[in-house]
């Protein structure tokens, strides 16, 4: 089968020859500049033959327009560190203006993703999209971010809805390049960090709206990032693959599987089995995986990026599993 055929199969839950897998990271330095972050994303690509593309930009390049500034300092995951938030009072959110995506950083990742696209035209791409609420967290700070939700929530909703039809122009501008979808980047819906009230009021409006006007973009994915996550406030959601820290906090692939209409992505530990483990582990991870959701609606990836520290044998191992697994 053809990667289309295959990933559009597994969505379905119709047969597969085998289970589609996919893993992405971030490449540091090079994220900074249109082209050698393209050629970064191309030959990762062309080296591991993944099923689908998840272009994987530095978090800042939907904010920087707004005066956020970063800086690389050597994280494992690949991401930067924020040292300037523009906005530190309730009144600043009301002064963001609505971006153009053929201005400034929105503009340059539109060259990395175009770049992208035509190098590899037989290759899923979508790329990624941070919801509202955690685009307002990078331009605020986490800590202050809460403080406005609860006490200044009139301010923070007028900052959102900025950012909201600001991600919709970037998106579409996206879609018109000819990628099959985004990865959309939730970061809130923890018990950790809000109750389910405060996020059906900050970010579930915001998600649908930019959910539902790129409805019918195939290949859209929901990712919950982080602990304890609220999966059932998700379930309804306008989106062909669910994806979460499966290994790493509820619900299991089985059981998120039985809660949505379309397929699961996940199966393989980052840190346990890409970093810390062997090949053998890996391909021990991916059968156990294939086990919980009997190779049905199920793709075979992490539930988020891979470290970059990660050992190149054991993201081989992942591509290899697929194939001795039916």
């Amino acid at each position: 089968m053809e990667k289309r055929e295959r990933v559009r199969a597994a969505i379905r839950g119709e047969a597969v020859d085998r289970p589609p897998v996919a893993l992405w990271r971030h490449f540091p330095v090079a994220d900074q500049d249109p082209a050698a972050f393209a050629e970064a994303v191309i030959e990762f690509q062309r080296r591991f033959d993944f099923d689908f593309v998840k272009i994987t930009p530095a978090s800042s390049y939907c904010v920087r327009d707004w005066g956020v500034e970063d800086r690389w300092a050597g994280d494992t995951e690949g991401t930067r560190r924020y040292v300037r938030y523009p906005v530190q009072d309730p009144k600043d959110w009301a002064a963001l203006p609505p971006l153009d995506p053929t201005r400034g950083a929105l503009r340059d990742h539109l060259e990395a993703v175009a770049r992208i696209r035509k190098a590899l035209p037989d290759v899923p791409v979508v790329v990624t999209v941070f919801s509202p609420l955690a685009q307002a967290k990078n331009l605020c700070g986490a800590d202050r971010l809460m403080l406005h939700l609860r006490r200044y929530p009139e301010a923070l909703e007028a900052g959102l809805r900025v950012i909201a039809e600001s991600t919709r122009r970037f998106v579409h501008a996206a879609l018109g390049l000819g990628v099959d979808g985004i990865f959309y980047a939730v970061q809130h819906a923890s018990y950790q960090l809000l109750s389910p009230d405060e996020y059906r009021a900050f970010g579930r409006p915001y998600d649908r709206l930019i959910l539902e006007d790129v409805a019918d973009a195939w290949l859209n994915i929901l990712h919950l990032h982080g602990d304890v996550v609220m999966f059932d406030l998700f379930t309804d959601y306008p989106v062909a693959v669910w994806n979460w820290h499966d290994r790493e906090t509820p619900p299991s692939l089985r059981e998120g599987k039985e809660q949505v209409p379309g397929a699961v992505l996940g199966g393989l530990s980052r840190i346990q089995a890409l970093v810390l483990g062997t090949p053998a582990d890996v391909e021990a991870e991916a059968q156990e995986a294939m086990a919980q959701t009997g190779g049905e609606r199920f793709i075979l990836g992490t539930g988020c990026v891979v470290p970059i520290h990660a050992p190149e044998v054991n993201l081989y191992a992942a591509r290899r599993s697929v194939e001795r697994i039916r």
